[in-house]
C-alpha cells in the first residue's frame, strides 16, 4: 500500500473530504478518502505497444487508487483496468457530456482541442506529451513533461513522468553486460535510429534495437544492413526487461527536443547509463539537473559526462565514451537514481499539488500559453 504524502493529506483536508482516521502513526495513515477524478485518453489501455502516455497514466492512476482515491478512466473502446473504473471515450460525442457527474476533476492525458473543451464546467488540467508543430495557443492549465519541454513552449509548470518499479520485478544489477541497446517505436524519427546504429558500428559494439525493424516502409523508409545491429521490433515487457538488463547502456542520439523520454529513465532503472545528445529533457535526466526548484536550468549544454552517462552534440565523443568508459558506470547507482527522481509515487505527489491548485480555482499558468513558433522539429548531430 502506498503511504499518502503530507501534500495529499493536506489536500484532502483543504477540500473537505478528509475524515480523521481511527489511528495514525508516523509512517502510515488510514485515509478514507474517495474523491473521484476522471482521466481522459484517446488511446487503448493497457497498451499493446510501448505507449508512453498510456503507461504513465496507468502508473499514476494506480498510485491514486492505492492512496484511497477513485480514478475513473475514459479511454478508447476495448480498454480495461483493474484498479480503476474504465469507460469508453467517444471522439464523436461532446466531451463534457461524457465526464461522469461525480468526478470532481478532469485530467487529460492527451491534448484536447479548444472546441472539444467547450461546455467543460469541471476543473481540469492537461498533460501535454507533444511538441508544438505550429504556432498555437495552449490552455493555461497545461502541464509539461520537463523544464526544457515547458521552456520550449513558454510555460513553467511541469511534472516528470515516473515509472512503477513493481512492473519490473526484482532486477539483478550484477548481470553480465556485453552490448548496447536502442529503444524507440518506429514512427518516431526524432529518436534517430540511423545515428544510433552508426555510433555502435564506429565503436564496434553490438546494438540491440528494440521497437524497430531492419526494414521499414513507413513514413520514412529505411533499410539497415549493419552487422552490428540486431532488431527485435517491440518486445513484450518481460523480454524487453531481460534484454535491457544485459546492456551496457542506452544509445539515444535524439535529434529533436525530446519532451521527456521514458526509454531513458527505464534504461536507468534497469542499470544502464545513457549515451545521447543534449537536446530536450536529456540534460535534466543525465546531467543531474533534476531538482524541481532549479528555475535557472535552461537545458542548454553542448555535452556533459556524469555518473549517469554521456551527452554530446558530436558523434565522435559518444563513440569514445562508449569505447572507453561504458563499463565504468555503476548499474546500481543508475537504478538508485531512477528510483529517487523518476518514480510513479513522486510523480503522483507532484500532481496532487497541482490538483489542489486547480480545485481552488487557480490556473497553473497566469494565462493561456501562446506558442509563437513551432518547436524545432529537426536538430543535427555533428561528426
Amino acid at each position: 500500500m502506498v503511504e499518502p504524502s503530507l501534500e495529499g493529506l493536506f489536500f484532502a483536508q483543504r477540500i473537505g473530504r478528509y475524515k480523521a482516521p481511527l489511528s495514525c502513526g508516523p509512517l502510515k495513515c488510514c485515509i478514507p478518502f474517495n474523491m473521484k477524478i476522471a482521466f481522459v485518453l484517446d488511446r487503448l489501455i493497457p497498451t499493446p505497444e510501448y505507449g508512453e502516455s498510456e503507461r504513465v497514466l496507468w502508473w499514476h492512476t494506480r498510485q491514486l487508487s492505492e492512496a484511497g482515491w477513485e480514478p475513473i478512466i475514459l479511454a478508447q473502446q476495448g480498454s480495461e483496468c483493474k484498479h480503476a473504473l474504465t469507460l469508453p471515450f467517444r471522439s464523436d460525442k461532446p466531451l463534457a457530456a461524457q465526464i461522469p457527474k461525480e468526478a470532481a476533476l478532469v485530467h487529460f492525458f492527451y491534448h484536447p482541442t479548444a472546441q472539444a473543451l467547450q461546455g467543460m464546467t469541471k476543473p481540469y488540467l492537461i498533460t501535454y506529451f507533444e511538441n508544438a508543430a505550429k504556432p498555437c495557443l495552449l490552455d493555461a492549465n497545461t502541464v509539461f513533461l520537463s523544464a526544457a519541454h515547458a521552456a520550449q513552449h513558454g510555460g513553467q509548470v511541469y511534472v516528470y513522468p515516473g515509472l512503477d518499479p513493481r512492473d519490473y520485478g526484482e532486477i539483478p544489477v550484477d548481470w553480465q553486460r556485453s552490448y548496447f541497446h536502442f529503444l524507440a517505436e518506429t514512427p518516431l524519427p526524432g529518436r534517430n535510429l540511423r545515428d544510433a546504429i552508426a555510433i555502435a558500428a564506429q565503436a564496434k559494439m553490438r546494438l540491440h534495437v528494440i521497437g524497430s525493424r531492419r526494414l521499414s516502409l513507413m513514413r520514412r523508409p529505411y533499410l539497415s544492413l549493419s552487422p552490428y545491429a540486431r532488431f527485435h521490433a517491440m518486445m513484450p515487457r518481460q523480454g524487453r526487461i531481460a534484454l535491457i538488463s544485459g546492456s551496457l547502456g542506452l544509445i539515444f542520439p535524439v535529434v529533436w527536443h525530446e519532451p521527456f523520454g521514458l526509454p531513458a529513465i527505464e534504461s536507468l532503472y534497469l542499470g544502464c547509463p545513457i549515451f545521447g545528445t543534449p537536446f530536450g529533457a536529456l540534460p535534466e535526466i543525465v546531467c543531474g539537473k533534476t531538482s524541481h526548484l532549479a528555475d535557472t536550468w535552461k537545458g542548454r549544454v553542448d555535452g556533459c559526462f556524469s555518473e549517469l552517462g554521456c551527452l554530446s552534440v558530436r558523434k565522435s565523443e559518444l563513440v569514445d565514451a562508449i569505447r572507453h568508459s561504458a563499463d565504468t558506470f555503476s548499474p546500481k547507482r543508475c537504478r538508485e537514481y531512477a528510483i529517487e527522481h523518476f518514480s510513479a509515487h513522486r510523480m503522483s505527489q507532484q500532481y496532487w499539488q497541482l490538483y489542489e491548485q486547480v480545485l481552488d480555482g487557480q490556473s497553473l499558468h497566469p494565462e493561456p500559453i501562446r506558442v509563437e513558433k513551432p518547436v524545432a522539429a529537426k536538430l543535427h548531430l555533428e561528426a
